[in-house]
């Protein structure tokens, strides 16, 4: 038992040391690690090198280039240890590195990359990337990506775009409902299934929420439509906590 404490101990020991050093190691001291461990694992330095020539293009200072020399060497490794065995696999390790430090896994980047023929395996990764960026699981995205993969070159490039327009729907019916719920409150007098005269009018067809766009149209600024509404905005469609039929005064 006291061995094994002791071995704890002088482990923890060495790796704060390690920490130690790295901390004091000079800047231009870890990037040429960073590209020795690289070269070490078979990951083109010049993957590296391009990067520290544009930070110092920019002038950033040669400690933010460690930084990030060490961060992308340690995901161009990830990278390149969950492509390994996939045909011209140096080609895809950058956009597997931009994957992995969004936050996808190994076996994700894995997945995708056995998934996609070779001359669409990086408009499939950078797809998978952008999607999670969107803020859509690295599982979720995967699974979208493989479908539009099936359905063909067009649909896998426009994948990011749809990504982006299904969250700005999503993001206008929030909006529309919260408004009209304000308007349900002015009146006071909301029921489970309202019935005002912004929700639907009589004989007319249901449409989408104020504030979403119908398909193929874009959206319009327009006055609220007072009446039934208590003063309410964007007053839903007679649905999910009622409009109400309170007069207005």
């Amino acid at each position: 038992m006291k061995v094994r404490i002791t071995v704890a101990v002088v482990t923890l020991a060495l790796a704060g040391a390690v920490a130690a050093s790295a901390q004091v190691q000079p800047p231009q001291e870890r990037i040429n690690t960073a590209l020795a461990r690289a070269r070490q694992v078979g990951i083109p330095v010049a993957l590296l090198e391009s990067k520290v020539a544009e930070g110092k293009a920019k002038g950033v200072s040669l400690e933010r280039i460690a930084v990030a020399i060490e961060r992308r060497q340690a995901a161009l490794e990830r990278a390149s240890q969950a492509m390994r065995g996939q045909t011209d696999a140096a080609a895809s390790l950058a956009v597997g590195a931009d994957a992995i430090e969004s936050g996808v896994n190994e076996t994700v980047l894995k997945a995708v990359a056995d998934s996609a023929p070779r001359d669409r395996r990086n408009i499939a990764i950078a797809a998978l990337t952008e999607l999670v960026h969107q803020g859509q699981a690295p599982a979720a995205a995967l699974e979208r990506v493989k479908d539009a993969l099936k359905r063909g070159p067009d649909a896998l490039t426009n994948l990011p775009a749809e990504g982006s327009s299904n969250r700005g729907n999503g993001n206008s019916n929030g909006q529309g409902n919260g408004q009209g719920n304000q308007g349900n409150q002015g009146n006071g007098q909301g029921q489970g299934q309202g019935q005002g005269n912004s929700g639907r009018r009589a004989g007319a067809e249901p449409g989408p929420p104020a504030g979403v766009p119908a398909p193929g149209k874009e959206p319009q600024s327009r006055k609220p439509d007072n009446s039934g509404q208590g003063g309410g905005q964007g007053g839903g469609q007679g649905q999910g906590g009622g409009q109400g039929r309170g007069n207005n005064r």
